[in-house]
């Protein structure tokens, strides 16, 4: 882990691989290649009529990388149905290190004063590569991804990469691509210039952007 630090950490992401360990406490990193690739589309969130309802009605409130670090340790906090997390506590410095260097950013959605669920992940170029989320409350991590899209399209990313594709993630849009055209993705997506938002909006503010139902 000594030699693996913040700018060794970026160039995995610019080669198209990113980092995991075993579990909280485990010092070694390896890094991941998959043959098919996770991805949602910006054009392609799919928001249920649940959710559109839920996120119209709701007095929560999003903030765009406004507490990073609180974000992140409660994604790799244990949660239900998961005793362990491959966020190490290395990976967690290093993350943290590249939130300091304007290179990784977070989504927080707060009930309050009370943060319930959020997103982080690392920007380079156009492309936002999703690494975890969390949800305290219901609905708290979809909040959380319909609030990214919208910042991401409106800053001009054209990539959002969520790595593997799971259940939830499919069920809001998320589609897998082969390895060649994730590579041809990201090359194009390294090319622009993107910049992350910081700022703090209602979460009703959201029922106004327009994906697909």
């Amino acid at each position: 882990m000594n030699t693996f630090g913040p700018s060794a950490l970026l160039e995995c992401y610019r080669r198209g691989v990113f980092p995991m360990s075993d579990s909280r406490s485990d010092t070694q990193v390896f890094l991941m290649d998959p043959d098919q690739r996770g991805i949602i589309p910006l054009d392609g969130l799919h928001i249920s009529r649940s959710l559109r309802k839920f996120i119209r009605k709701s007095n929560w409130t999003v903030k765009y990388n406004n507490d990073f670090v609180s974000v992140i340790r409660a994604c790799a906090a244990p949660d239900d149905g998961r005793e362990s997390t491959w966020i190490s506590e290395g990976l967690e410095h290093l993350y943290i290190a590249l939130h300091q260097a304007e290179c990784a950013y977070s989504v927080g959605v707060y009930d309050g004063e009370t943060l319930v669920g959020g997103l982080y992940g690392v920007c380079l170029g156009g492309a936002y590569f999703g690494e975890s989320m969390f949800s305290d409350k219901t609905n708290a991590s979809k909040v959380a991804l319909v609030a990214l899209v919208k910042a991401l399209t409106e800053a001009g990313f054209t990539l959002l990469d969520t790595q593997f594709l799971t259940p939830h993630l499919a069920s809001l849009g998320g589609v897998e691509i082969s390895r060649a055209e994730y590579q041809r993705r990201l090359s194009t997506a390294l090319e622009k210039i993107a910049h992350f938002p910081q700022m703090t909006i209602p979460v009703s503010a959201l029922s106004r952007e327009n994906s697909s139902g």
